[in-house]
């Protein structure tokens, strides 16, 4: 049984599909196929489910979690001997949830590789518990979320604060304002995301829970939200970092009092790598835009 091997496996695991599998390592289906094989062989158990649709065996499901805590302690061993010749060289793994991703990465990846030119950031979008789920399951090294996880087997790193702003339709009656209050916003009909989002909670927490509107959308994305006020069919908050300078047919206002969330980075508290997560925190600190406020 090989490493190699293993990450095959879990390959296999996350895309449930050969060729899928194959090509995220970079290697030929034909080739992932007889290392798997191999695999069932020394242990003499079967794995994989092979069929219309492909899956785990129990036993496999069991050597899958466990392989990827052995992947994860091997790629921590080969950046512990890195470490010494470069910081931050090689794959790191990070999730960020969706109301933060892609805003952040258009200004987030050019400063990181300036910073760090030998990383390899591999970016999954995920809601805050899958996020964090797969960070204690060694999925991902690190997390970008809007919330300070109460976890003792987790450890936060404060980021940055953003904002919010009230989105209106272009031309509502409360686009004469320079400021929006919470009185204001309770008697509007206010749009939320769809449950899991933390903005969501976020958002709730600004307005009267009986002023809230749009239940039957179901909107999961910011994008949604932006549409549906444009079209006229309420307000919602805006993140800062999702500001655009030409917002056709949108009404920026901040909020009045100032209501923003806060940003964290997050790992394992037992990860080796601490001081590297302290340096990449300090280089989204230090090359956020100025519409983040610092925590």
């Amino acid at each position: 049984m090989t490493l190699t091997q293993l990450r095959y496996l879990v390959a296999l695991a996350d895309h449930r599909h050969f060729g899928k599998a194959a090509d995220s390592c970079a290697i030929s289906q034909p080739t992932l196929s007889a290392q798997l094989r191999k695999l069932e062989q020394e242990l003499s158990a079967t794995l994989i489910e092979r069929g219309t649709s492909i899956g785990l065996t129990p036993i496999g499901e069991a050597v899958v979690a466990r392989a990827r805590g052995i992947l994860s302690e091997s790629d921590e061993i080969i950046s512990i001997a890195r470490r010494g010749e470069e910081p931050l060289a090689g794959p790191r793994r990070i999730g960020i949830i969706p109301t933060v991703c892609p805003y952040l990465l258009p200004w987030a990846l050019p400063a990181l590789k300036a910073a760090f030119p030998r990383l390899d950031l591999i970016c999954r979008e995920a809601m805050t518990h899958e996020v964090l789920h797969a960070i204690r399951a060694r999925e991902l090294d690190w997390g970008i979320i809007a919330e300070d996880p109460v976890d003792p087997a987790l450890s936060a790193l404060a980021l940055f604060r953003e904002p919010f702003f009230a989105a209106l339709p272009h031309g509502h009656a409360l686009a004469v304002e320079a400021k929006i209050t919470q009185a204001h916003l309770n008697n509007e009909k206010m749009l939320v995301l769809s449950e899991g989002h933390c903005l969501r909670d976020q958002a709730l927490s600004l307005f009267t829970a009986g002023t809230r509107g749009g239940d039957d959308i179901r909107a999961t994305s910011l994008e949604t939200l932006r549409g549906l006020v444009t079209a006229g069919h309420g307000l919602t908050l805006i993140p800062a970092m999702a500001r655009r300078e030409s917002d056709s047919g949108l009404e920026l206002r901040p909020l009045d009092p100032p209501a923003s969330r806060s940003l964290y980075l997050v790992s394992r508290r037992t990860d080796p790598r601490r001081e590297e997560a302290k340096a990449f925190a300090k280089t989204l600190r230090d090359t956020a835009p100025e519409v983040v406020l610092p925590l």
